[in-house]
């Protein structure tokens, strides 16, 4: 049975989209081919540049969310094995797992992940409709051909180019905020209350994502609201000989009255619209708290980092913590504004000159004939002017025209409105000190990857007044065509000399914004390149069953710093991946899933956030082997001018009742070494340093019962004293109490001058240029009872 009604199936949306098109002119046609470009382009960087997920890991928490919710779900319920599975940016509550962030953004995830098992899909969607969105926008704001060119700008710029590419929320909330702003400027032009509600949906819904956000777009447009239902009291008051509080009052009660919402002025009925809407989904958001922090007004990144949200002095979130003063917000933001101007806006300072460009024209315009679009010659020159209520009235006290100055003055306002609250209002954030990392160094941080992406909605004001810029240069073109056939200049020679101005601005233009676009793209690629390499393992594997430790090179966070690795909502599915940790905690996931295949991932080499740091990977199969005794002989090899070698076995906990390690020392020990070993619920033997007859070398070594990793070692020492060291780690424990159990095979490596050296040296035998060539690195081990 189809899922989709009807009226929303594919089919039956590309025909009527098919016959849409069919009557669309030729800007209509142009806007949505931009959008359905936006929309192909996001779709195909993500699936390449960012095909195993970026630098930042706010991805994984989105797609873990995502997948949570299409599981019923808003919290992982992993009980006792909690800080095995612990995403990063996840709060942990008595074994609840749920994320810092608001579900919104993993929603739009999850719609396209349940259509389409795609959620790239929605990138790209949401790309193309805020290249739509923003076309709208600047058609009612400066006419068609200004929304054209602004949506070009939006949908090119290298920050809309990225951001949007990954599974972040900075684009989709945007998509709501464009949404409410076009609804929004359509009730007022329209006196819509259709689309007030719309605005209001909106808005609510882009609170419910980023609040914050939300909030700073909004605010322009919340003070334009204020003062149209203030005016529309203030003009009752004086039409009725009331004073405003007695106006306001008796408009509250003709709310209240059944079928008296009718009866209100209209700028009331429609604020009143939209504030209703977007107040409800404020309260979902409160309630939304209140389910997963047990208080409404403590939002879940506030239970994660309470010092983490937007004020001055200390903030801090886990480790990191910066007296944040209005000093370094001031430098911060300054740098993010500069970097959006010459780097992360379209065609970097060409794109930005064009923006000014259009704000210079919407002001002359403004100044000489009332009307921002003034200089583009085909808005009414006349003056309208805006009533007390906020209705655009002509001259004889009749409304307006829908595309009237007034109308135009006020979406402009609202949108430098825009641009000013949000650059503002980041001031009191220090998320931007943070994207930034060094402010000396712009490829450096994740703001060199994606822009300085607090301020994405910034883009929307340029785009809008840049694409201003773009028309009334194109108006200038037009005119100056027309004085050439004045001053009798042929035909042929004017469209050729046009041809060329508009073909070299073209080609400037061009190459200014692929090279603005390249390097972020050329970063991030490298990144996915890292992370191509590094998760090949698990591309070419096959899971049934399978649970996969992953090592903790950030801490002890899953998705942090591997994001592609994510567990499914019940903690079940094809693979269960597992944080390797203490090894008694690691007995107790073994424990949890005492069926599954065992694999363990590592690498050799360093992980760091440098792209151009890689590592080699490995995916190993694990079992666990038991007995009453575990028998292991393992051989190395040994190069020439090795004078001795020495033999040890210690374990990382160990346990009262007997020596902590025990050794013995081999000279001259030839091409290769073998070395006897054995574990036993006594604890580990070294029979070798036994026959040495070394101390108290032939007691076992205990170790801790409930869990231990026993190293055993062989350190090659040449006549210098310079050394190499063979390193294996084999987690064990004892089950019973006569009877050993090790996950096998051990953890190696091999270090050189060092004992321990970590991923740096992972043993990989396939992998021949991580080594010596006269490296041997053999181990064997047999249970018996």
């Amino acid at each position: 049975m189809p899922v989709l009604p009807p009226a929303v199936r594919p089919r039956r949306l590309a025909a009527r989209l098919r016959k849409r098109l069919a009557r669309a002119d030729r800007v209509t046609v142009a806007a949505a081919l931009v959008a359905a470009a936006a929309g192909a382009l996001t779709f195909a960087i993500a699936v390449t540049v960012f095909s195993h997920h970026s630098a930042n890991h706010d991805e994984g928490v989105y797609l873990t969310q995502a997948a949570l919710l299409l599981g019923g779900q808003l919290e992982f319920h992993a009980g006792p094995l909690a800080d095995a599975v612990h995403p990063w940016f996840f709060i942990e509550d008595g074994g609840r797992l749920y994320p810092k962030y608001n579900p919104v953004p993993a929603a739009t995830f999850a719609v396209s992940m349940w259509l389409f098992d795609e959620p790239r899909v929605t990138l790209a969607a949401v790309a193309a409709g805020n290249a739509a969105l923003v076309y709208l926008l600047g058609s009612q704001t400066f006419g068609r051909r200004a929304g054209l060119a602004a949506s070009v700008l939006f949908a090119a710029s290298p920050m809309a180019i990225a951001t949007s590419s990954a599974f972040l929320p900075y684009a989709p909330t945007t998509f709501f905020n464009l949404i409410f702003a076009v609804a929004y400027l359509r009730g007022v032009r329209d006196r819509s209350l259709a689309a007030a509600g719309v605005a209001g949906v909106a808005i609510g819904i882009a609170f419910f994502s980023r609040p914050y956000t939300a909030v700073l777009f909004a605010a322009p447009f919340i003070a334009h609201a204020a003062w149209r239902v203030g005016a529309a009291v203030r003009r009752l008051g004086a039409e009725t000989d009331r004073s405003t509080p007695r106006a306001f009052a008796a408009l509250g009660r003709r709310a209240l009255s059944v079928g008296g919402s009718r009866e209100l002025p209209g700028p009331i009925r429609r604020q009143g619209l939209t504030a209703l809407f977007g107040t409800l989904f404020v309260g979902v958001t409160l309630a939304y708290n209140a389910r997963m922090t047990g208080s409404p007004l403590v939002f879940p990144y506030q239970e994660f980092a309470p010092m983490d949200g937007p004020g001055f002095g200390e903030r801090r979130i886990l480790g990191h913590s910066v007296d944040y003063t209005l000093e370094l917000a001031l430098e911060s933001n300054g740098y993010a504004l500069a970097e959006i101007a010459t780097r992360w806006f379209v065609a970097g300072p060409l794109g930005t000159a064009l923006a000014l460009a259009g704000v210079a024209a919407a002001l002359w315009g403004w100044r000489a004939a009332g009307d921002p679009c003034g200089l583009l010659g085909g808005a009414s020159a006349g003056v309208a002017r805006v009533a007390d209520g906020g209705e655009t009235e002509g001259a004889s006290g009749a409304s307006a025209p829908s595309d009237s100055p007034a109308f135009r003055r006020t979406a402009a306002a609202l949108l430098a409105g825009v641009a000013g609250s949000v650059v503002v209002g980041n001031l009191y954030f220090w998320g931007t000190h943070n994207a930034l990392a060094d402010l000396s160094d712009p490829t450096d941080g994740l703001a060199s990857l994606f822009g300085p992406f607090y301020h994405f909605d910034l883009l929307v004001p340029l785009a809008v007044f840049g694409g201003l810029g773009v028309a009334v240069g194109w108006r200038a073109l037009a005119a100056g065509r027309e004085r050439l056939a004045v001053r009798g200049v042929s035909p042929a020679v004017t469209r050729v000399a046009l041809a060329v101005v508009v073909a070299s601005a073209v080609a400037v233009a061009g190459v200014a914004a692929v090279d603005a676009a390249s390097g972020p793209i050329e970063r991030n690629a490298a990144v996915d390149e890292k992370h191509e390499i590094a998760y090949a393992p698990f591309d070419e594997t096959t899971f049934e069953d399978g649970l996969v430790f992953v090592p903790t090179p950030y801490g002890e966070w899953q998705s942090h710093p591997f994001q592609y690795l994510r567990n499914g909502p019940g903690l079940d599915g094809d693979v269960v991946y597992a944080l390797e940790r203490d090894p008694v905690e690691n007995f107790a996931v073994l424990d949890a899933y005492p069926d599954r295949t065992l694999y363990r991932y590592g690498y050799h080499g360093v992980w760091t956030p440098n792209p151009e740091a890689h590592v080699v990977p490995k995916l190993e199969p694990l079992d666990r082997r038991s007995g009453g005794r575990i028998d292991a002989e393992t051989t190395v090899g040994v190069p020439d001018r090795v004078a001795r070698a020495q033999v040890r076995v210690d374990p990382r906990r160990g346990a009262p009742g007997g020596p902590d390690h025990v050794s013995y020392t081999v000279s001259d020990p030839g091409e290769s070494l073998a070395v006897d070993w054995a574990v036993t619920p006594a604890g580990a033997r070294l029979p070798g340093a036994e026959r040495a007859a070394a101390g108290n070398a032939s007691e076992p070594v205990p170790f801790d019962p409930d869990g231990d990793v026993i190293a055993v070692t062989v350190t090659l020492v040449d006549p210098a004293g310079a050394t190499y060291t063979y390193r294996q780690e084999v987690t064990v424990r004892v089950s019973g109490g006569e009877r050993v159990e090790a996950v096998w095979p051990p953890e190696r490596s091999t270090c050189r001058l060092v004992m321990e050296c970590g991923n740096e040296g992972t043993y990989l035998p396939d992998e021949p240029q991580t080594h010596p060539e006269w490296v041997v690195f053999e181990t064997e081990a047999d249970a018996s009872d």
